[in-house]
C-alpha cells in the first residue's frame, strides 16, 4: 500500500495564506509612497524591471505555485535597500523568509547576466576610479586574503565613472589586496594602456602613467594648484557616486552587519546593485547625490625611486596643466 507523502511549501504556512496571497499582490494596486519605503523605487521603475528579467526569473521558477516575477524582483529589492530578511517583508508581500532568499539569489544573477548591457566603457568618456571595501563574513578559505588594512574581511570594489555618476566599470577582489594591485590586474588596466582620448582620475596612492593622472605631490606653481583642486573636486564624484549607492542599497553599508555570504555570492549582491544604480539613472531617476557627507581622506602617495617614474606621463601631465590651467 503506497503512503501518501504531504509535500508542503513554507509559503503556503505563512499566516495560512501562501499562493493565494502571491496571486492577490497587486502593484497596480499599491501605492508609490509604499513601494519607495518598503522597496526603494517607485512603481514605473519596478515594473521596468520586472519586464527586464521575466523571461530569466520564469525560466528558473518553472515548477508549481512558483513565485510571480514581481514578487521575486520586490523580494530582491526589499533586501538590497533594507539589508534584511526581515519576517515584516515577506508579510508585505506574502512569502516566507527561506523564499525571500531564494528571490534575491535569482534576481541577483539575472542582474549580473544584465551588467554587459549597463556597466559599459566609452573610451571616449574621461573617467574616474577609486576601489572601496564592502564588509563581508570571513570566508571558509583563504580568509586571510580578505582582512583588508583596516583589519575586517571585505571585498574591494573598484567603481569606475563619469560625470554623472554613471558606472563604466565595476570589478571586485579580495579586500586584502593593495589599491595598485587591483588596478594592475584589472581589466580596464589594460583597456586603457594604449587609450589617448581619455584619463582615469586616481588619488594619490597610485602611480602616475600616461592614461592615469594623479595629483601633483607638492605643487609649486599657482596652475599646479588649480590643477590639483580640479582633480579633487573631479575626483569625488566616484566617491559620492559609491556612498549614494551604499545609501540607497543599505545591504551594502555594514549597518546591519557583514554580508553573511561567500565572496563569490557578496561580490555578485554587489555587482548587481551597481546594474541597478545605472539603470535609475538610464531611467531618469535622482540615484546618487552631489552632497558631501564627510571629509575625504587624503591617502600618502606611493614611494617610487627614479626607476620608477614614468617620465613621458610626467611630461603629459605638465602639458595638460601648461594647457588647461596656466
Amino acid at each position: 500500500m503506497a503512503i501518501p507523502i504531504a509535500i508542503l511549501d513554507c509559503d503556503l504556512l505563512l499566516h495560512g495564506r501562501g499562493h493565494k496571497t502571491l496571486e492577490r499582490f497587486d502593484l497596480d494596486t499599491v501605492s508609490n509612497s509604499v513601494l519607495l519605503s518598503n522597496f526603494g523605487f517607485p512603481r514605473d521603475f519596478i515594473l521596468y524591471l520586472v519586464e527586464l528579467l521575466r523571461e530569466t526569473l520564469s525560466r528558473r521558477t518553472l515548477r508549481s505555485r512558483a513565485i510571480s516575477p514581481e514578487v521575486q524582483v520586490l523580494a530582491a529589492l526589499g533586501f538590497y535597500t533594507s539589508g534584511s530578511f526581515q519576517t515584516s517583508m515577506g508579510d508585505i508581500i506574502g512569502i516566507s523568509q527561506a523564499s525571500m532568499s531564494r528571490c534575491v539569489t535569482n534576481v541577483t544573477k539575472a542582474l549580473v547576466e544584465k551588467a554587459p548591457q549597463f556597466i559599459t566603457f566609452n573610451k571616449r568618456t574621461f573617467v574616474l576610479t577609486l576601489p572601496q571595501q564592502v564588509a563581508i563574513k570571513a570566508p571558509n578559505s583563504d580568509a586571510s586574503s580578505y582582512v583588508n588594512k583596516k583589519g575586517f574581511h571585505s571585498i574591494a570594489c573598484q567603481l569606475v565613472c563619469n560625470a554623472r555618476g554613471l558606472l563604466l566599470s565595476a570589478e571586485t577582489w579580495p579586500g586584502g589586496l593593495q589599491d595598485t594591485k587591483i588596478l594592475q590586474r584589472s581589466a580596464i588596466s589594460k583597456q586603457l594602456q594604449d587609450n589617448e582620448e581619455g584619463w582615469l582620475l586616481g588619488d594619490g596612492r597610485y602611480p602616475l602613467k600616461k592614461w592615469l593622472m594623479t595629483p601633483v605631490e607638492s605643487p609649486g606653481t599657482a596652475a599646479e594648484f588649480q590643477y590639483n583642486l580640479a582633480h579633487t573636486v573631479t575626483h569625488e564624484i566616484v566617491d559620492r557616486t559609491f556612498r549614494a549607492i551604499q545609501t540607497r542599497f543599505r545591504c551594502l553599508d555594514g549597518i546591519k552587519g557583514n554580508l553573511q555570504y561567500s565572496p563569490e555570492r557578496s561580490s555578485s549582491i554587489l555587482l548587481a546593485c551597481c546594474v541597478l544604480h545605472n539603470a535609475s539613472l538610464h531611467s531618469g531617476l535622482d540615484a546618487w547625490t552631489l552632497e558631501r557627507t564627510e571629509p575625504l581622506e587624503q591617502p600618502k602617495g606611493p614611494e617610487q625611486t627614479l626607476e620608477d617614474r614614468d617620465s613621458e606621463a610626467e611630461e603629459l601631465r605638465k602639458h595638460i596643466i601648461l594647457k588647461h590651467f596656466s
